[in-house]
């Protein structure tokens, strides 16, 4: 058996929920002392495949997909700027604010997951979009995060024009809608207990501790 705990998190860099969840989920694997008992990876999920390359605006968004009134979207905000604080992450949300589509990011994930950089440059997405108000379907933008994380540019871009590696994102979607995923953040340990939601730091030590002792 493996001799660590394997984390798959299904997610999107556009998610804020999935920052909350990450956050909380990381607290537990420190308080545990587990940090070099786990392995994660991050797994593409497409809040909105269909998303047009301009974007959409953020409250247009919210009120269309979730018939969120203008107040209750000020209140979400909100809450989300306290919960990021309670997990050390700046919500900086701003008029005007986008939706994007998330795609070429996902495919940089997964060149950055065969560098052993994923986690970085996930962490730099997250903040890139909900902290520096930085468009992440803009190429230019997506280039300067792989810098930032030490990544090869070159490389990095060829992959957003190879076809193969559009198709490995595409079917990696599909097969955890198949397992049954259909929200995020997911996180699963060991492919065989999922946790949806941002599950507070209790939860995830529960399980981490019942999957320590199955190693």
């Amino acid at each position: 058996m493996s001799e660590k705990i394997q984390i798959d998190i299904i997610s999107d860099v556009v998610c804020p929920w999935c920052v909350i969840g990450y956050g909380n989920l990381t607290k537990a694997i420190d308080e545990l002392g587990l940090k070099d008992k786990v392995e994660i990876q991050w797994q593409p999920f497409e809040l909105n495949p269909n998303m047009p390359l301009e974007g959409e605006e953020l409250s247009a968004h919210s009120a269309r997909k979730y018939g969120s009134t203008p107040e209750s979207s000020n209140q979400f905000r909100k809450e989300m700027t306290a919960h990021g604080q309670a997990v050390n992450f700046d919500f900086n949300y701003f008029e005007g604010m986008k939706i994007v589509n998330t795609r070429d990011a996902h495919i940089l994930l997964e060149y950055a997951k065969t560098q052993g950089k994923q986690t970085a440059l996930q962490q730099r997405l997250f903040t890139a979009f909900f902290t520096e108000k930085k468009d992440i379907s803009d190429r230019k933008v997506l280039t300067e995060e792989i810098n930032e994380v030490g990544l090869s540019v070159e490389e990095a871009m060829a992959r957003l024009e190879d076809s193969n590696a559009l198709q490995q994102v595409i079917e990696q979607e599909l097969y955890w809608q198949k397992l049954g995923v259909s929200s995020v953040p997911t996180v699963v340990f060991n492919r065989k207990t999922a946790l949806a939601g941002a599950q507070p730091i209790e939860t995830f030590k529960k399980i981490l501790a019942e999957e320590l002792a199955s190693l």
